[in-house]
């Protein structure tokens, strides 16, 4: 692994990464490049192309076909241009790949890719194709691991394979992972990268103070620059972006987590509700918990005639109350009990549910234990519909808590605190929504009527019921100081009558 060279500008580094190609391959030292980008490969290969210099691009665009490339891609001579995501998992063997090559053999000799699959592998398998192309297979192997073994001779005298990186990635490991794909099984290998003050990497981070370096140093665009100072900015750089990236990934998972949180609460109680034959004892507590925090709140004060009776009536108007209840007088409200009041509402409300028991059972078709499953529709209806509804504003949430950062707060901490506001709201809201439903649940009889789907054939036809009377067609003279009758405002004379003549 030789050190980085470093030039002023792209304009240098891509001269002098030809004139390495150039010298690699006159040698017949093969060269895989390694580039960050199509484009960039793309541009290189122009200027190979002028230079004359035979070579592959691969751009991760035909996979199987692009890994036999770069298999080969040891081969004496061999000139390779390939993003990262080219021929990933692929061997580079010097001199070629023999496996590669006997699986081409098979290909012309007709076979489809399925039995070559079946036949490079060691399954059991009594299919006479699958048993001859397995045959083939392995004494092509054989014959191209003898033929390449000079050509791989040649290749290590010349150096083994060069790698040749265009640029510095954000990620070491991308780095290291291009530089491993040479010198493989203890054979010989180099790899080296060109690089310039102008790459992507180094411009967002230390480019100038470089930049000012080079400048007093006096060098030309074509010089490298082979200095550790420059090694440990480069390094420093990619330690940057992979904590930035580090960074933003955790701030990603910190947010989902907070969804993943109230995703398994919420996904709990309703696979609870599914797989339950009866949640007679839920609804119950749900009736009493909506009744407990609707009294606390309208006659939670000590002082009486701060207490909300109307509040309270109208809230459940029609369901558990009318307009004639909670109507006293301030003497009958100094008198009155509140916990013998609230007592009185838990048992009414309880009251009216145990009711739509019976009232559901007397409904002709309906099962005896209809309410059970009615309940049951109500209540995942209910957490279905608000559980969207609360995902649609976690991430309306999401989009501005970012803003907390401004008066120095933490929005990850401001997210989960608004959050849980946001959940405790939407589990009151199934609550509430639930027990209205439940208490104001009606059966719906469709009353059945004779309705006239089709006419009478008769009707419409001479002689029968109801048959069309034509009339003739009367024409209506229009006088020339009437409106014209195509709609246009003016007089008949000054439009459509222009022309007429007088006469007429």
């Amino acid at each position: 692994d030789r050190n980085d060279a470093v030039y002023r500008t792209r304009r240098g580094k891509l001269a002098a990464i030809v004139r390495q190609i150039k010298e690699c391959h006159a040698k017949g030292q093969p060269v895989l490049v390694g580039t960050v980008s199509i484009d960039r490969s793309e541009e290189l290969s122009a200027l190979l192309k002028r230079e004359g210099i035979a070579h592959n691009v691969l751009n991760a665009k035909q996979h199987e076909k692009e890994a036999e490339i770069v298999a080969q891609a040891g081969r004496f001579g061999a000139v390779t241009i390939s993003t990262n995501m080219a021929g990933r998992g692929t061997d580079i063997m010097l001199g070629g790949n023999p496996e590669y090559m006997a699986k081409s053999e098979l290909r012309k000799a007709g076979f489809d890719d399925d039995v070559i699959a079946l036949a490079t592998g060691t399954s059991e398998t009594e299919d006479e194709e699958v048993l001859r192309a397995r045959a083939l297979y392995h004494e092509s192997y054989e014959k191209h691991k003898e033929a390449i073994r000079p050509e791989a001779g040649k290749v290590r005298e010349a150096g083994g394979l060069y790698i040749l990186g265009t640029e510095r990635h954000e990620s070491r490991r991308i780095d290291n992972q291009l530089r491993g794909r040479s010198g493989r099984q203890g054979d010989p290998g180099e790899s080296r990268f060109f690089l310039s003050l102008e790459d992507d990497l180094l411009r967002l981070f230390g480019s100038d103070r470089l930049m000012g370096i080079t400048g007093k140093l006096g060098l030309d665009d074509d010089t490298p620059i082979d200095a550790r100072i420059l090694s440990g900015s480069i390094e420093r750089a990619q330690k940057r972006i992979e904590a930035m990236n580090f960074s933003r990934r955790k701030n990603v998972l910190t947010y989902d987590d907070v969804m993943n949180q109230q995703r398994n609460v919420i996904y709990a109680q309703r696979g609870e509700v599914l797989n339950s034959d009866n949640i007679q004892a839920k609804i119950e507590t749900m009736i009493e918990a909506s009744v407990n925090e609707t009294f606390d709140f309208c006659f939670g004060v000590d002082d009486r005639s701060a207490w909300k009776f109307d509040e309270f009536r109208n809230h459940y108007m029609g369901l558990l109350t009318d307009s004639h209840d909670l109507r006293y007088t301030k003497e009958e409200v100094e008198a009155l009990d509140k916990e013998a009041l609230r007592t009185e509402l838990l048992d009414r409300a309880l009251s009216i549910y145990h009711g739509k028991d019976a009232l559901f059972a007397t409904v002709e078709g309906m099962k005896p234990d209809a309410m059970r499953e009615i309940e049951k529709v109500i209540l995942l209806e209910n957490v279905d519909r608000k559980w969207m509804d609360h995902l649609d504003a976690m991430e309306d949430l999401k989009e501005y808590i970012g803003l907390n950062a401004y008066a120095q707060r933490d929005p990850v901490a401001m997210y989960r605190i608004q959050g849980a506001d946001l959940f405790d709201q939407m589990v009151d809201d199934i609550k509430e929504d639930t027990v209205r439903k439940i208490l104001s649940v009606v059966p719906r009889v469709q009353k059945v009527e004779r309705v006239q789907v089709a006419k009478p054939l008769t009707e419409g036809f001479a002689g029968g019921k109801g048959s069309i009377v034509r009339k003739p067609a009367v024409s209506k003279k229009v006088g020339r100081n009437d409106p014209c009758p195509c709609g246009s405002g003016k007089k008949y004379k000054k439009c459509c009558g222009m022309n007429q003549n007088t006469g007429d």
